[in-house]
């Protein structure tokens, strides 16, 4: 063979390889940077989320400085310990818990996917399981009714501080969420769950 041939087949070899290279580089930089996926692992956004269902997180606009509204399904670093209590003393009196409002200070490095229900300066209430925001009820076609007993009732209304967030889960009669732990900060939104891809027939945005 030709000595320019050899050298030419070489070279188209190198060249494939650095595209290849070059194109993995950037499918692992758009996840780390910009989206990433994400598995549902309980029932505490259901019907909205399912277990085991599979979404899209898109993470650029929290890097940028945007921040979540209300309605948006984030996914974030719960507080350190939520159980051990982020409020301890809730019992407004006559058995008839209150909203936590106060914000731990230490994430974990676990995460959750939940609802905003209030941004900053927000008033919040909870009222059989629906949001009362601001005075009024806020509709949520989208939240799975409580049942007898669930703890969906609050007798506070709590105002959301400043560079926090309040959410909760869909399905508020079985979700570990901001009314036992407190506003989930700002600085630890990874960022808006914006699709589902898994299973095939729950394909789409949220």
């Amino acid at each position: 063979m030709l000595p320019t041939l050899k050298r030419l087949r070489r070279n188209s070899l190198v060249s494939m390889v650095f595209t290849i290279a070059v194109v993995l580089g950037m499918v692992f930089a758009v996840q780390a940077l910009a989206v990433k996926p994400y598995q549902i692992p309980s029932e505490s956004m259901e019907p909205t989320l399912q277990i085991g269902q599979r979404i899209v997180v898109e993470r650029v606009g929290h890097r940028l400085g945007s921040t979540p509204s209300v309605g948006d399904v984030i996914v974030f670093h719960p507080a350190k310990d939520p159980e051990e209590g982020g409020c301890s003393d809730r019992d407004q009196g006559g058995g008839t818990p209150s909203l936590c409002a106060v914000p731990r200070d230490e994430a974990d490095d676990s995460t959750f996917v939940k609802r905003v229900v209030g941004v900053p300066g927000d008033r919040i209430s909870l009222r059989r399981g629906r949001v009362v925001r601001n005075g009024k009820r806020v509709r949520e076609p989208f939240v799975r009714r409580c049942a007898s007993g669930d703890d969906c009732t609050f007798a506070s209304t709590i105002t959301v501080p400043k560079d926090t967030v309040y959410v909760l889960g869909d399905n508020r009669g079985n979700s570990e969420d901001s009314r036992y732990w407190g506003p989930v900060r700002v600085e630890w939104v990874i960022g808006n769950a914006v699709g589902t891809y898994w299973p095939p027939k729950r394909v789409g945005g949220l």
